[in-house]
């Protein structure tokens, strides 16, 4: 059991005094480790919120370094981190918030080849990538190694989320099977996002991995959460795990990972997947 000092008492009071979560729970969030997939539009609310609510050990994944475009949205970078990159610069983000929070940083990309290595270490992993291979890469590989996740995906007014915990609810390919054929679909940079969609997302998605380690509330299991900015709809689309899907279901055909190609972005909609 953690002994907490008054400062740590101090900082998670707001925590310790929701009856749901209480010391117990604040003691679960301090012990766990959080993956996340991306330091992009999706990643940067989720950085910030698990730094500020103590996650013990938080991980980032991603190759790219912070350029111009990157601050419409992403949040955890500021001007002067321009061409620095982008786990850099969200490690800083989160040591300045809380300095308790043991930061592990992957500057590497993501692949058949690395992932399974860097997603061992972890409770929970939020996908807060932006292109299809990645998407799919992270499913398969957190249902053959039994991690839950989130999945989240924005594009123009758009987000979706679902949360997938293997063995028990459907995954990524129960509901898409394979990704969408090159070229078929506009990418971010094409068809555009506004930057506060990715802010809600990215919560909601740092919503259920704290949810997940607690131990709290219904987590977004075999349901599809979209939303719509313009009119500011929410709706939730019920999803069934199935039989025979390709990597969870009963006779399984993906039983080792591989690499997806796809362009990078595409929009949602009925049957489409967004990333």
């Amino acid at each position: 059991m953690i002994n907490f000092t008054d400062a740590q008492l101090e900082r998670y009071s707001r925590h310790i005094i929701l009856r749901e979560v209480g010391v117990e729970g604040q003691e679960k969030i301090l012990r766990s480790r959080i993956l996340i997939i991306g330091a992009g539009g999706l990643g940067s609310p989720a950085i910030l919120y698990l730094a500020a609510a103590g996650v013990g050990t938080i991980g980032i994944v991603d190759y790219d370094t912070v350029d111009m475009t990157n601050l419409q949205r992403q949040i955890v970078h500021f001007t002067g981190d321009l061409n620095t990159s982008k786990v850099d610069s969200a490690a800083e983000k989160m040591r300045a918030i809380n300095p308790e929070v043991r930061v592990r940083t992957y500057h590497v990309n993501l692949c058949a080849d690395t992932i399974s290595e860097i997603i061992k270490d972890y409770d929970f992993i939020i996908d807060g990538s932006d292109n299809f291979p990645t998407k799919f890469l992270v499913n398969d590989a957190c249902v053959l190694a039994n991690i839950p996740f989130s999945h989240g995906g924005i594009l123009r007014f758009d987000g979706q989320a679902m949360t997938v915990v293997p063995g028990r609810s459907a995954c990524y390919r129960c509901i898409f099977s394979k990704p969408p054929p090159l070229d078929a679909v506009p990418t971010c940079s094409q068809a555009g996002v506004l930057g506060v969609i990715a802010g809600i997302l990215g919560t909601i998605q740092a919503t259920e991995a704290l949810k997940y380690v607690i131990g709290i509330g219904e987590l977004l299991t075999d349901r599809l959460l979209t939303f719509n900015a313009m009119n500011m709809e929410f709706r939730k689309v019920v999803l069934k795990k199935q039989e025979n899907c390709p990597v969870c279901g009963s006779n399984p055909t993906i039983t080792k990972l591989m690499d997806e190609e796809q362009a990078v972005c595409a929009p949602a909609g009925p049957g489409r997947p967004a990333c």
